[in-house]
């Protein structure tokens, strides 16, 4: 879905104009390098650019170029509002629906600044943005930034830098290359990216081998004591409550891929990891094949995402989360049991 002629908005651009760019709350590696790739550029371009995210993101991140420069709105909320309100142009970066900015929701709605979204998720709010450039096939929000600054006309000013945020969004959103992936074009982009010479390797081990003994020990503990199969339904989850995560004194970005490890096993077809922190659960779904985890997130969560990939949030207790997902596998089992 696209209703936005890239090329048309090069004249918008060719002023000096103020730009924000937001990504959704949580941030990961593809909001942080979609956001800072698209902010990098700007900077190129002699823009006044502002990079505003709801909340902090991982450690792990920190390293790409413009990281430092990012405002978090829980830290600097009346900073951001005045940076909001005085903005021409709002990029919306890997979210679909504005409910994903967390409390940036109120502000994004009544800013008068043209938002434009680029992003890859399912089932766009369409009336929540001016422009949409939304690819649901390709990998990454990540990939569309890449696509929107050549379609723009200035591929010749993708340097190193800005290579490597958007690899960073790639890889990370693909889980280095092993889903959502089948894609011709990403990897000719991330050729393209690595002939700037940008050094894939480098950036693999700054976000995979960078992990702290408590995350390690975290990770431990998931798989062997918080580990729940359900083999009649091809499910498995993994449960944290807030004791858990303040007895490995949990950071942001430590339980970043457990999920995947429950789905890893041999039948399981859905798989699911429930976090409780700041007075909520947080549930990330995972899934293989044809079980679509973005109707399940929907229909029983109100999230979504993609297909094999979503998320939602409960406010419900930990407790009470989890037996709502154990009831909804059972409406949903027909689906698992194909």
């Amino acid at each position: 879905m696209n209703n936005l002629n890239i090329s048309s908005l090069q004249n918008i651009f060719e002023k000096k104009i103020n730009i924000v760019i937001v990504s959704h709350s949580n941030p990961d590696g593809d909001a942080l390098g979609s956001s800072l790739a698209l902010y990098n550029y700007f900077l190129l371009k002699d823009q006044v650019v502002n990079v505003i995210v709801p909340n902090n993101f991982p450690d792990y991140l920190g390293w790409m170029k413009g990281s430092e420069n990012i405002l978090l709105y829980n830290l600097k909320k009346n900073l951001c509002n005045q940076l909001i309100e005085n903005a021409d142009i709002i990029f919306c970066l890997d979210f679909n629906a504005l409910n994903r900015v967390d409390k940036l929701e109120d502000v994004l709605r009544k800013a008068k600044a043209k938002k434009i979204l680029i992003d890859h998720h399912l089932q766009p709010e369409l009336t929540s943005f001016d422009y949409i450039f939304s690819e649901i096939k390709v990998s990454s929000t990540s990939e569309l930034v890449y696509d929107f600054i050549v379609a723009i006309g200035d591929e010749r000013l993708i340097n190193i830098d800005i290579a490597s945020c958007i690899y960073s969004g790639i890889m990370t959103d693909t889980g280095s290359f092993s889903y959502s992936c089948n894609y011709e074009k990403t990897y000719q982009i991330t050729a393209a990216l690595i002939k700037l010479g940008m050094d894939a390797e480098e950036i693999h081990h700054l976000i995979y081998d960078t992990f702290s003994e408590n995350r390690l020990r975290l990770l431990g503990f998931c798989l062997s004591e918080k580990l729940i199969v359900i083999d009649n339904l091809s499910a498995a989850y993994i449960s944290l409550s807030k004791a858990d995560l303040d007895r490995f004194n949990y950071q942001v970005g430590d339980t970043e891929g457990v999920v995947n490890y429950a789905l890893s096993i041999n039948h399981i077809k859905l798989a699911a990891l429930f976090t409780e922190r700041d007075g909520l659960v947080r549930i990330s779904f995972r899934s293989k094949g044809m079980v679509d985890v973005n109707v399940f997130a929907r229909t029983f969560f109100g999230g979504g995402g993609h297909h094999n990939a979503s998320g939602a949030t409960s406010y419900l207790s930990l407790n009470e989360t989890v037996e709502k997902f154990k009831d909804s596998l059972i409406v949903f089992g027909d689906i698992l049991k194909k």
